[in-house]
C-alpha cells in the first residue's frame, strides 16, 4: 500500500469530497503529501469544515462548488483546481447517486437523473481532468459491487455503476498513450450517512424482518460494513505509483460481499 507522504508534490481533485468515503478519499490523500481540492453541490459547511481542518494540521485545501452533472461545471472545477494547486495529477471521482426502485415505478426522469451524476458526471469529469493532465496522471472512478450482485429493484444504479467499469477497461488503452491510467474501485456496504439512509433496501424482501446485523454476516466474508477509510486507504493505492501497473481495472473492495 501507499505510504506516508508518498503524494508529496501531487494536486489532486475530489468529487463529492465533503462526506462520507469522499471525505476519507480527502484525509487520506492529505496525509500523503498532496494539496487537494474538495468537490461539493449542496453541503458547503461540511466542505468548509474539511478545509479547515485540513489547512490547521498543515496541508494544502481547498472547496469547490460544481454540479458534477453538467459539463461546463465539471470543466470549470477541474480549471479552478489546477489553478489553485498549477496543475492536476490526480482525479478521484466520487460524486454519486443512489437509487432504488421497482420496475414500473422507473420514470425517464430517474434514468436521467441517476446515469447524469453517476455515468456521464464520472465520464465528463474523466474527459476534464485529462485535458490537464501530463504523463504520470491517474484517475480513479467509483463503481461499486451492485455492478456484480443482484439486489432487490436496484436497477438504475446497478446499471450505472456497470457502466462505469466498462468505462475505465475501454479508457485505459487511450489514456495510457498520454501515460495516465484510469481504474475504479468498487466498494461494498459502508458505515456512511447514505448507507443510514438506505442500507435496509439493500436486504432481500425475504430477509427484511432479519436484524441487520445477522444479515450482514450472512452477505459479507467480513461480517460488517466497511469504514470510510478502509475504502480511502484502497483508493489512495489505486492513486499511488505503487499501483504503476494497474490500469482498466475495477478493484472490489467489499470485505468478501456476495
Amino acid at each position: 500500500m501507499s505510504g506516508p507522504a508518498q503524494l508529496t508534490g501531487k494536486r489532486a481533485l475530489v468529487t463529492g469530497g465533503g462526506r462520507g468515503i469522499g471525505a476519507a478519499i480527502v484525509r487520506r490523500l492529505a496525509d500523503e503529501g498532496a494539496a487537494v481540492a474538495i468537490n461539493y453541490v449542496a453541503d458547503k459547511s461540511s466542505a468548509d469544515a474539511l478545509v479547515a481542518g485540513l489547512t490547521d494540521k498543515g496541508h494544502r485545501a481547498a472547496a469547490f462548488r460544481a454540479d458534477v452533472g453538467d459539463r461546463e461545471q465539471i470543466r470549470g472545477l477541474v480549471q479552478q483546481t489546477a489553478a489553485e494547486f498549477g496543475g492536476l495529477d490526480i482525479l478521484a471521482s466520487n460524486a454519486g447517486v443512489e437509487h432504488f426502485g421497482a420496475l414500473e415505478s422507473i420514470t425517464e426522469a430517474d434514468f436521467d437523473g441517476v446515469f447524469r451524476i453517476n455515468v456521464a458526471g464520472q465520464l465528463f469529469a474523466t474527459q476534464a481532468a485529462a485535458a490537464v493532465m501530463t504523463s504520470g496522471g491517474r484517475i480513479l472512478l467509483t463503481s461499486s459491487i451492485s455492478a456484480r450482485i443482484g439486489v432487490y429493484q436496484h436497477t438504475l444504479y446497478a446499471a450505472s455503476k456497470a457502466a462505469v467499469s466498462a468505462m475505465v477497461l475501454n479508457l485505459a488503452p487511450e489514456l495510457a498513450e498520454r501515460g495516465i491510467a484510469i481504474n475504479a474501485i468498487a466498494p461494498g456496504g459502508t458505515a456512511t450517512d447514505m448507507a443510514a439512509e438506505v442500507g435496509a433496501k439493500y436486504t432481500p424482501p425475504a430477509l427484511r424482518d432479519v436484524p441487520a446485523e445477522a444479515v450482514i454476516k450472512s452477505m459479507n466474508a467480513m461480517g460488517r460494513l466497511a469504514d470510510p477509510d478502509e475504502i480511502a486507504a484502497v483508493a489512495a493505492f489505486l492513486l499511488s505509483q505503487d499501483a504503476s501497473y494497474l490500469t482498466g481495472a475495477t478493484i472490489d473492495a467489499s470485505g468478501g460481499w456476495t
